[in-house]
């Protein structure tokens, strides 16, 4: 709606994770050299926890673009299932099927699988998102998966991520083999209060742009009402931008986003 006012050539505040616009801030930097030297060092279980809306699908995606060829990948976004049928949905990501549907047939197929990536030099990576959801029988399952390994490394990586409740569940004392079996833990943190306007700036830009003003002391006020959650920060922002563009203004002053986080709340 208000593309042409600005000039924009997209939304700049789109809320759809998006890893071709992904803002790199410290603790993003720090989470995927966690994930990469996880995956490549073939280290097994890499837990990723952060709050909703910091950007841990939009990381995790963006990993899957760095990885190399040789690595081969499997994503699950939604692990709803039985552990019968997470095992199913793991080894078809991973582009095989197979005929008898049953725990021994699938783990028997993707062991074989990966036996072969590796002889071939290759990896092998599972991606576990909304991982706070999935139940103590399925991680049981996770953990029995690591154990799919050589004499001297791991043939399937899994990476874990989810809300800081899926490190709560890790630590009851029934899941505490595969607490041990986690070598590999990072827990995404929101953006620093310093980081918001290059933040907001990163997003305009790539929008193009071009003569948006935001008054110095608007910062302070998205930070105190975000707490640096990307998310939020879209949120507020793209709904400042269109009430900015009903009183045909360009320039964001504290006025327009106490309006805004009033109709927010």
């Amino acid at each position: 709606m208000y593309l042409d006012f600005y000039n924009l050539k997209k939304s700049p505040f789109n809320i759809t994770s998006d890893h071709h616009s992904i803002f790199e801030s410290s603790a993003y930097r720090e989470a995927l050299v966690n994930l990469l030297y996880g995956i490549q060092e073939k280290k097994g279980i890499i837990l990723i926890t952060g709050e909703v809306g910091t950007g841990k699908t939009t990381l995790c995606k963006s990993m899957l673009t760095r990885l190399s060829a040789e690595v081969k990948t499997s994503l699950i976004l939604n692990p709803y299932f039985s552990e019968v049928q997470l095992l199913q949905a793991i080894i078809e990501d991973f582009g095989m099927s197979c005929e008898r549907k049953n725990r021994l047939e699938i783990v028997k197929r993707l062991n074989n699988f990966l036996v072969e990536c590796n002889g071939r030099g290759g990896n092998a990576v599972v991606i576990i998102d909304e991982a706070q959801n999935l139940s103590v029988r399925q991680l049981e399952q996770i953990r029995l998966l690591s154990n799919l390994e050589t004499s001297d490394e791991k043939l399937l990586q899994i990476v874990l991520v989810g809300q800081p409740e899926l490190y709560e569940k890790l630590s009851q004392p029934n899941l505490r083999q595969i607490r041990q079996r986690i070598v590999v833990k990072y827990h995404l943190c929101p953006l620093k209060e310093e980081e918001i306007r290059e933040y907001i700036h990163f997003r305009l830009n790539l929008a193009g742009a071009v003569g948006l003003e935001f008054e110095p002391e608007s910062y302070r006020l998205i930070y105190e009402f975000t707490k640096g959650i990307p998310r939020l920060i879209n949120v507020l922002c793209d709904r400042a931008l269109l009430l900015a563009f009903t009183k045909e203004r360009k320039v964001f002053d504290n006025e327009v986003f106490h309006a805004c986080i009033e109709e927010i709340r």
